[in-house]
């Protein structure tokens, strides 16, 4: 059975289809977030720190999901929402006498 993959299981192609199906519906959930001038932003964010687009974007859409957002979100909001995100992590560093 070299290079047949099991009947069950979906291939290359098929796995492909359905990230680039999922990632639509995540644009197309996105673009009913953002306004015009918010959505600008976050593609602009993205080309420069795209692990950051991410997490703003995976953080708008749980939002959305658990009912916590229910209209666009504006410009302003989302730059709140960037620096928020972007905060930098806190290291507390504890010394042993």
């Amino acid at each position: 059975m070299s290079g047949h993959t099991q009947p069950n299981q979906p291939s290359d192609e098929e796995i492909r289809r359905q990230q680039a199906e999922a990632e639509a519906m995540r644009q197309k959930a996105l673009a009913m977030l953002l306004d015009v001038e918010a959505r600008q932003r976050l593609t602009n964010v993205k080309m420069v720190k795209p692990e950051l687009a991410a997490a703003v974007e995976n953080y708008l859409l749980n939002a959305a999901t658990t009912g916590r957002l229910n209209r666009a979100i504006t410009d302003e909001e989302l730059k709140q929402i960037l620096s928020t995100i972007q905060q930098p992590k806190r290291d507390f560093k504890i010394s042993r006498r």
